[in-house]
This record gives structure tokens, C-alpha cells and sequence, in this order.
């Protein structure tokens, strides 16, 4: 991925079709969409942030900064339409197997298929950032929310989390939960999908 399209070509398409949760006219839509904001067909680091920062009251560049990355399959630097459009699929129409995966990938800043505490507070503060009232309840600092819910799931008491135990805390702990419901955490209008890039995140 991350190379430069001009059109949607047929067999991209149906791959589409297939590995997506998205039909041909809403894919097609997406896509005169996604090309308006993005001629070039690539989004980049800086541009994902800004559209994010648009957004949100406080700042939310360290956060769109991580969804970035699991976004970015092929590390290339760049989101194209493909990777666009699997994300998206998993994050606004994905099971909860599928959210509970890619919520993973979120914490698992080093890619090594571990949480760490480190890790953990890291995303739960820049998700604290984006926000400039108390909306997420946040009763707790990054700290003593990493610390109850490691000491409450980390079954082995190694100091990291693996999926399977990050799932397990996921499905019990509320915020955790609404990490992961993308959908409803940026407020997307998904019942409009040709609408710009831009108001993808609105």
C-alpha cells in the first residue's frame, strides 16, 4: 500500500467488496471522497493530525497520532485509500473480536504484542488530552487507571498485558469500551459516506 492512485481500479474493488464491511456504492462514494481531500490519494501524519485537531477542544495530535499508526499497515508513512477503507470497515462496522484487535494495536505502541503499563498510560493521557471538560469521567489519573485495571488483569502479574488478557479487560472496564467504539468517540456521520475526508472525523 501507500502508493499514489488516480482511479479505483476493478479488482481493487472487489477486494474491497470482500475484506470490507462496505458495499460497491458505498466504497465508490468513500472514494470520490476520499480523492477530493487527498488528489494525491495519500494521507499523512500531519494531515491526520490536523483533521483531528479540528475536532476536539484540547489536543488530540498525540492520540491521531497512534490511530495513525494502525491505520498505516504498511508503515509507509502515508494512509492510502485501501488502508483507509480496511480501518474504517473494523472500526465503525467491525465485530467486537475486530474493535477488541485493532484497541490492542492501539496500546501496543512498540508493535511487540504486549501492553505495558508505560504504554497504557500513555494512550489513556493522550485520550485525556483531547478533551477540555470531564466528559470521560476521568476520576482517575492515567496512573491509578493503568494500575486498577493491571492489577485486576494481568492474571500472571508480569507487568504487561497480552491480547487475550487485554480483551478480558476490555469487555469489563468502561473505558476501555469506549476506546474502542471509534464510531461514537469521534462522533462520525457515517449514514453520509460522500462526504469529504475532512468530515470523516466531525
Amino acid at each position: 500500500m501507500g502508493n499514489r492512485k488516480t482511479k479505483l481500479k476493478k479488482e481493487e474493488l472487489s477486494e474491497l467488496m470482500e475484506c470490507t464491511h462496505f458495499t460497491q456504492g458505498e466504497i465508490e462514494e468513500w472514494y470520490k471522497g476520499f480523492m477530493k481531500s487527498c488528489p494525491n490519494g495519500l494521507v499523512s501524519s500531519a494531515d491526520f493530525q490536523d483533521m483531528y485537531s479540528d475536532f476536539f477542544e484540547g489536543d488530540a495530535s498525540e492520540f491521531a497520532s497512534h490511530v495513525f499508526r494502525t491505520f498505516d499497515s504498511d508503515k509507509s508513512g502515508f494512509i492510502d485509500f485501501k488502508e483507509f477503507m480496511y480501518s474504517l470497515s473494523i472500526t465503525s462496522r467491525g465485530n467486537l473480536e475486530e474493535k477488541l484487535e485493532w484497541a490492542f494495536k492501539i496500546y501496543d505502541v512498540d508493535g511487540d504484542g504486549y501492553v505495558t503499563k508505560r504504554e497504557m498510560e500513555d494512550i489513556i493521557r493522550s485520550v485525556y488530552k483531547m478533551y477540555a471538560d470531564s466528559r470521560l469521567g476521568r476520576k482517575e489519573t492515567p496512573e491509578q487507571r493503568t494500575a486498577r485495571i493491571f492489577e485486576k488483569f494481568d492474571l500472571n502479574k508480569d507487568g504487561k498485558l497480552t491480547i487475550e488478557e487485554f480483551k478480558t479487560g476490555a469487555r469489563s472496564d468502561p473505558f476501555l469500551v469506549l476506546m474502542m467504539q471509534y464510531k461514537s468517540l469521534h462522533g462520525r456521520k457515517e449514514s453520509d459516506p460522500s462526504m469529504s475526508l475532512e468530515q470523516t472525523y466531525s
